[in-house]
């Protein structure tokens, strides 16, 4: 667990608990955890993040979820079972939660499930492979967070999925430029399908 001192004046400092298995995917941008409990809360607001997902079936916690209403936090659910059958990891809820990682308006993020090692692992793992990383540097990734308790399932997911799901959706996003600094990433086509969200506060 990482634990940061901020010093307010000479004497008083606020301390910083971050959740469990916490580390930034991409730095400022992107961050990958375990579930957020009430002590990590001020961690959290150090991040400003814009948005959350959470890839568990379960109802986000109340407090939790008053958390992100205060901070005016995005919530993107997508419901991945957390048993060792094969056929829990959803390529589909893969897939439309990379539409919302790859969507710079939804950063900076923080991806995370329960312990924040084997859904969070496949979904960082499958990002990784569209980022080009080589094979074996995915599943080192993806084993040095799961840690003992990593699923050949898992690795298994990871070398079958196909990037170019993905890959497909984002050859219709193009950059638009506003004046000489503002950007802003849109759909080139309306009737594109959104990423799907059980929860938007």
């Amino acid at each position: 667990m990482c634990v940061i001192l901020e010093k307010e004046g000479d004497d008083d400092g606020v301390l910083l608990v971050s959740p469990n298995n916490f580390s930034a995917v991409e730095d400022n941008c992107i961050y990958r955890s375990g579930l957020p409990q009430p002590s990590n809360f001020p961690f959290l607001q150090s991040l400003n993040l814009r948005s959350i997902i959470y890839l568990c079936p379960e109802p986000y916690p109340e407090e939790n979820l008053e958390f992100l209403r205060i901070n005016n936090i995005k919530l993107f659910q997508f419901g991945i079972d957390g048993t060792k059958e094969p056929s829990a990891m959803s390529s589909s809820a893969i897939t439309e939660a990379l539409k919302v990682i790859t969507d710079v308006r939804n950063h900076p993020v923080l991806i995370h499930c329960k312990r924040g090692k084997h859904r969070t692992g496949c979904l960082v793992g499958c990002l990784r492979k569209l980022q080009n990383w080589c094979m074996s540097a995915v599943v080192e990734e993806y084993k040095h967070f799961a840690g003992t308790k990593w699923r050949e399932t898992d690795v298994k997911f990871l070398e079958k999925y196909d990037v170019s799901r993905i890959r497909h959706c984002l050859e219709s996003i193009i950059y638009r430029y506003y004046g000489s600094k503002k950007r802003r990433l849109q759909y080139r086509e309306e009737s594109l399908q959104k990423p799907q969200m059980t929860s938007v506060l």
